[in-house]
């Protein structure tokens, strides 16, 4: 299904194109910025490539954590006790909070302590005492993976300590999970997430991330990592005006050149980029066939609102279809993400946008089966 779309986005010009990005981010091995509002690719390099995260593992932990804390199997008051062998173990090694033998530590210390000091331990303990075995924890890990589409990674670690490379993501997935922690829990996510510092025994441990504490207009996150074997590594978050980015950094030679690509990205995808309204919350777009349920076609629609994302300064034509898998099969639940929309803006690379059931279609029975192929013969 065609849907032309004719919209004045900008000045008269041809070929849009953006600016160069800022010269820092050619320095980087793996870069993606992605401006989740409107579901558009700004920018990408090696988006798709392996790399190891390090401690960006961490975001995954803290997105188990909200998990089990919204559905009321986790309590942030809850005391965890420090098992020996954690204590032990992790004495050391990385960043720590210096946990100690048979400490009871508060769930909401031990997440702050590993998405604000990257504290390794911290990580261990947390899974441990919420599912009983760091085993249990990086299973869920994986499990969170796969439901949020990210097939390129895989989990072995709930801190991302070095493995032999057994943990393991992509900058595309890691988008994937930056959505999901800013979406599902925004409570959780702006009490955990891009805090500068934190203070732990009287001491203040303070972030690595070159967002946090407001030294970027709009920055709230997420999580740096870096290894010997990583390099030095960015999950990023940037909100403005309703507008919010997530970028990647991946692989860079060393801190400074991380917070320089960085941040130039992050302007730099609200300098030279105009924002403009595309589609409402809910909007209905077309419908989809549909066998073997009470109803032959199910309206579509678009789970949120959605802007356009076009180069500063230009206009840009416009076009889009519905895309599909068909015919559906019923039963369909109202809300189930069923098609895609296909969106080309000139001079870009086509995306693709969500779209859900708009109504619940239940399956056939036998009079709807015999009414829909008399309609199918006629039509």
């Amino acid at each position: 299904m065609l849907l032309a779309l004719g919209m004045p986005l900008g000045a008269a010009n041809s070929a849009p194109q953006c600016k160069p990005v800022p010269a820092a981010v050619y320095d980087v091995p793996v870069v993606l910025l992605v401006d989740l509002s409107a579901g558009q690719t700004l920018y990408a390099h090696e988006a798709e490539r392996r790399l190891l995260p390090a401690s960006i593992t961490k975001a995954m932990s803290a997105l188990v954590a909200f998990d089990l804390i919204a559905a009321g199997k986790l309590s942030e008051d809850a005391a965890i006790t420090v098992r020996p062998d954690t204590a032990a173990r992790w004495s050391g090694k990385g960043t720590t909070l210096s946990l100690r033998s048979g400490e009871l530590v508060k769930v909401r210390d031990l997440l702050m302590g590993l998405t604000t000091a990257s504290a390794n331990d911290a990580a261990v303990a947390l899974a441990e005492g919420a599912l009983g075995s760091n085993e249990a924890w990086i299973a869920a890990m994986n499990a969170r993976a796969q439901r949020l589409g990210m097939s390129g990674s895989h989990f072995a670690t709930a801190n991302g300590f070095p493995d032999g490379g057994k943990t393991y993501v992509t900058a595309r997935d890691l988008v994937r999970l930056a959505q999901a922690l800013i979406t599902d829990h925004p409570a959780l996510y702006q009490r955990y997430i891009g805090r500068k510092s934190m203070v732990w025994r009287g001491t203040e441990l303070f972030s690595h991330d070159p967002f946090a504490g407001g030294a970027l207009a709009g920055a709230d996150g997420i999580k740096t990592g870096h290894t010997y074997e990583a390099g030095f590594n960015f999950l990023g978050a940037v909100e403005r005006d309703g507008r919010r980015l997530v970028l990647v950094i991946g692989g860079a030679q060393n801190e400074d050149l991380r917070g320089k690509a960085a941040t130039g990205l992050a302007e730099w995808g609200y300098s030279a980029w105009d924002s403009r309204p595309f589609l409402g919350a809910g909007q209905r777009i077309g419908s989809a066939r549909v066998q073997n349920g009470d109803r032959r076609r199910v309206p579509l629609a678009v789970p949120r609102r959605f802007t356009l994302a076009v180069p500063k300064g230009f206009d840009a034509k416009v076009s889009a279809r519905v895309v599909y898998r068909g015919p559906l099969r019923a039963p369909i639940a109202k809300g189930a993400q069923v098609a895609g929309l296909e969106v080309t803006i000139e001079g870009q690379p086509v995306h693709y946008l969500p779209l859900v059931a708009a109504e619940t279609v239940n399956r056939a029975g036998p009079i709807d089966r015999i009414v829909n192929g008399l309609l199918g013969l006629v039509s």
